[in-house]
């Protein structure tokens, strides 16, 4: 999984990249301070991952991992090339979701490239350059379609759709937020259009605000991203940078005396998690113990096909049983299988998160 990390200059895209991704990202008070997209490759935590390392007394303990890629920040006119625009557009169209970093703080000795701290006109000012990039998309794409259409009235549907997603775009509004059948969302994420894909929206907020759940700035991004069914995560970069630091132990601390249960990142991970669909199965034994991460609704031939694809196209059965159950018989297999939990399932099991499978399968 691909996020891309945006925002206007100076709102703390950098800062949160160099915390939660320990890649030491340049960053610095002035606009297009990052120019070529940093990448940075997170391990996602896992506490199911690591009592199964213990229990089984694993060689190997892998993790799934979420890349990052840190993005210029942008100013209007981008989808005219104003800045670094035509660099942003391109490497935003690498990923599968944006996360979009917004102040949320006052800060006299941090410059504001607009002067002024509005976390909405923040957003618009992205969004729009997003939309004028995707109604150039949409305008190519209906000429041609309009052109074809003299040979093929089938085409007519899809004209159809393409104009109205285009006079929606028109009023300012970003594709997510469209209200689209099943068939209509797949052709339109088939245009590649960069205010299609999935946002979560991080509100950067100053050490202070911590745990404060009634901030002003917050509550706007709020309910802007509610227009859109968008994620919301707050998030300091300044404490997540400190936390970066630490090791488990004291970061526990550190985390307590905030007062609050889970850093940033863990919040950004479950958001991202949630918004994208995505779950985690867990295959576990002596050798390894590992994470994988598959789409909510996937079935377990799929799942297999995940490890290796031999494993999907000579799937038998699963072995599988849930997470929680298993705790619940002290990590032993045996005891599992006694209480009849140990579950046998076939091609058409969708795999739950937290799942704990053996794929049996033919060579």
């Amino acid at each position: 999984m691909k996020l891309g990390i945006v925002g206007l200059p100076n709102v703390g895209k950098s800062t949160l990249f160099n915390a939660i991704t320990k890649a030491g990202a340049e960053a610095a008070n002035y606009p297009f301070c990052t120019i070529e997209p940093n990448i940075g490759v997170v391990t996602v935590p896992d506490e199911r991952v690591k009592k199964l390392t213990e229990i089984y007394s694993s060689k190997k303990t892998i993790y799934t991992t979420i890349e990052f890629s840190d993005i210029a920040g942008l100013v209007k006119g981008a989808s005219k090339g104003e800045g670094l625009g035509n660099k942003f557009l391109g490497h935003i169209r690498e990923v599968e979701a944006i996360v979009h970093v917004v102040r949320a703080f006052e800060d006299p000795n941090v410059v504001h490239v607009d002067g002024r701290i509005d976390p909405v006109s923040d957003i618009e000012t992205i969004n729009t350059e997003l939309i004028l990039s995707d109604m150039e998309v949409l305008e190519r794409r209906i000429t041609k379609t309009t052109k074809n259409l003299k040979g093929d009235k089938s085409l007519q549907k899809e004209l159809d759709l393409l104009n109205r997603v285009n006079d929606f775009l028109a009023e300012g509004k970003s594709a997510r937020a469209m209200d689209l059948e099943e068939d209509e969302a797949a052709f339109v994420s088939s245009l590649d259009l960069l205010s299609f894909k999935p946002v979560i929206y991080a509100a950067n907020i100053s050490e202070d605000e911590v745990g404060n759940d009634d901030n002003p700035l917050v509550k706007k991004i709020e309910e802007f991203a509610a227009t859109e069914g968008s994620g919301v995560v707050t998030v300091c970069a300044k404490i997540e940078s400190e936390l970066a630091d630490l090791d488990d132990e004291e970061r526990a601390e550190f985390l307590a005396d905030l007062g609050i249960d889970e850093s940033g990142l863990d919040k950004l991970v479950k958001t991202c998690y949630a918004l994208l669909d995505l779950i985690s199965f867990i295959t576990t034994g002596e050798d390894e113990t590992r994470a994988w991460t598959i789409r909510r609704g996937t079935k377990a031939p799929q799942a297999a096909g995940k490890i290796h694809t031999d494993f999907e196209k000579g799937f038998i059965r699963a072995e599988t049983i849930a997470y929680d159950k298993l705790m619940e018989c002290e990590g032993k297999l045996s005891v599992a299988k006694e209480k009849g939990l140990l579950r046998s399932e076939g091609k058409e099991y969708v795999v739950q998160d937290g799942d704990i499978m053996h794929f049996l399968f033919n060579v």
